[in-house]
């Protein structure tokens, strides 16, 4: 890679007391699709939450454009350009499709007309937030549900994106809609990381791989390199070893 956006040295976090991540190196870099694989309970959801704020980590580094987030606050590291995207249910279903969006906003609520500004960005990008602004997000599908959260992140303009299994229950229409979402995200310049269960998926979207596997970094590489590994490809792409 080049220049990193951001940057995780030997990162240790847990809850409770235990650790889950246990010395985790990652590097992004700007304008990627990076994707983070691996069983449940490898940590990769927690690294989301360390970047984010929401956990903090015990030991180690997280620097983002030069700038040390560990022992930040959520809302600061928002400020910097970092928004996250939730696993599931991250809507309020009887509020409207434009309020789940100016929720977005809230820490530049003050600032109206750039409020607007930005609601207009991401209507634009987004038609579907525009074309049903006045339905609750409650009716909506799955994968309209995702695209309104993904909306949601985009109000305050980040450079860096963070989503958790965004093809998660979603059918396959939805899924393909989602992913050419996620395209065009990283297409203005944006940063994404992602975490997948769906490793087709991730690695088709990816630049960059992560494999992780209880709370370490496993690999990590082009993520067609991976795709092709034949460990991984046994492990979660259904292929054996000495299949092509």
């Amino acid at each position: 890679m080049g220049d990193a956006l951001l940057t995780m040295r030997d990162v240790q976090a847990g809850y409770g007391g235990g650790l889950v991540l246990q010395g985790v190196d990652l590097e992004l870099e700007p304008g990627s699709i990076t994707c983070i694989v691996g069983p449940n309970g490898a940590g990769k959801s927690t690294v989301l939450r360390v970047i984010s704020g929401l956990l903090t980590a015990s030991a180690g580094s997280v620097r983002y454009d030069g700038q040390e987030l560990v022992g930040r606050s959520p809302a600061d590291i928002l400020r910097a350009g970092i928004a996250q995207v939730p696993q599931s249910r991250a809507l309020f279903p009887h509020m409207t499709v434009r309020d789940n969006i100016l929720m977005g906003g809230y820490i530049i609520r003050r600032e109206r007309e750039l409020l607007r500004q930005r609601v207009s960005m991401v209507e634009e990008l987004i038609p579907l937030l525009k074309d049903r602004s006045n339905d609750y997000a409650g009716n909506l599908s799955g994968g309209q549900r995702r695209m309104v959260e993904i909306g949601r992140a985009l109000m305050l303009d980040p450079r860096l994106i963070l989503m958790d299994e965004p093809s998660l229950g979603l059918d396959p229409k939805s899924v393909a809609t989602v992913a050419e979402l996620i395209r065009e995200v990283t297409s203005t310049g944006r940063t994404v990381l992602l975490v997948e269960q769906n490793v087709r998926l991730g690695m088709n979207l990816a630049r960059y791989g992560v494999v992780m596997e209880q709370g370490k970094v496993a690999l990590t590489g082009d993520a067609d390199g991976l795709a092709d590994n034949p460990e991984v490809a046994s492990m979660y792409l259904g292929r054996a070893k000495d299949q092509p």
